[in-house]
């Protein structure tokens, strides 16, 4: 084996501590696993705390066929203060009391329900984005002018939880369920912006990420103590995180598939022409898909993936 390579092939969920980075949490899970290779999906800034999905070895290889199109967030937002960042981290651009309708239940309740559906959103200037090959926030902070295109999201559910007032200061605990893509920090913006105050994101903690919760999150503290092998125990199962139908290997087709060669079709009335995932012996060995009446390889796990549930 490799230097650096563990033998570990798995998915994991992290619970994202706040004050690091999604990278930082990639370095800290490779010195955990002795295992250079891992990769994380959707990154949370520094101050966010919640779902993080990580790859393991050739799990890495999954990063960009999991289904998370949709993400849910729990975010305070802070009236009365505008940001550069959009967030608590960056510095005070505009400042106004916040009105005394803010502190309403109803009025809160009205103007997120009029948040939900699509519309264009345009990302913050401190973000990651790459215009012209450099990152947007580098950009920024070398003091140039950022202007990024509005990209398309969906806010499929924002919901009030509670209000907090503090003598001048209201913040509002919100409920988001977003499409992939969307910057919490700029909802937080443009709902200050059609309050006719001015707001900021002042925390947040991500709830989902696809059909994988907070309940499926293991802390970085775990992942050090169970370290190498005993890792798989918190390993989660591939084939829910991609959603997509099974196809169960027989001993002589796994032989089959892991040289890559097509197989039949088989009892595969759920398939309709979508992506597979391979399954034997409680791991995934590829995402195949059909060619008539056979199943050929798109992506293939030669060492397989673990924690495939029945």
């Amino acid at each position: 084996m490799k230097r650096g390579m563990s033998g570990l092939n798995m998915l994991i969920a992290v619970d994202k501590p706040q004050g690091m980075t999604s990278h930082d949490v990639v370095n800290r899970a490779r010195r955990a696993l002795g295992e250079r290779r891992v990769g994380h999906a959707g990154t949370l800034d520094p101050a966010a705390t919640g779902v993080l999905l990580l790859g393991v070895g050739q799990g890495t290889r999954l990063m960009g066929h999991l289904t998370a199109d949709q993400k849910s967030y729990i975010a305070t937002i802070e009236f009365g203060t505008q940001t550069t960042t959009d967030d608590a981290e960056g510095e005070v651009v505009r400042q106004m009391p916040a009105g005394e309708e803010l502190a309403r239940e109803e009025y809160a309740r009205e103007l997120l329900t009029g948040l939900r559906g699509e519309q264009m959103q345009v990302p913050p200037a401190y973000s990651a984005i790459s215009v012209d090959g450099r990152r947007a926030y580098a950009r920024a902070r070398a003091g140039e002018a950022v202007d990024l295109p509005a990209r398309a999201i969906t806010v499929y559910d924002a919901d009030l939880l509670s209000i907090q007032v503090d003598d001048a200061t209201v913040r509002w605990d919100c409920a988001f369920r977003v499409s992939k893509g969307t910057y919490v920090r700029a909802l937080a913006r443009d709902i200050g912006l059609e309050a006719q105050n001015a707001a900021h994101l002042c925390q947040l903690r991500r709830t989902a990420s696809g059909p994988i919760t907070l309940r499926d999150c293991i802390s970085l503290d775990v992942l050090e103590e169970l370290g190498g092998q005993d890792a798989t125990q918190a390993a989660l199962d591939p084939v829910r995180a991609l959603g997509l139908p099974v196809r169960p290997l027989a001993a002589k087709e796994l032989r089959r598939v892991k040289s890559g060669t097509p197989i039949m079709l088989g009892d595969m009335d759920a398939c309709n022409g979508a992506s597979v995932c391979m399954v034997a012996e409680d791991k995934l060995w590829g995402i195949w898909r059909r060619s008539g009446n056979r199943l050929s390889p798109h992506v293939n796990f030669p060492q397989g993936i673990c924690g495939v549930r029945a």
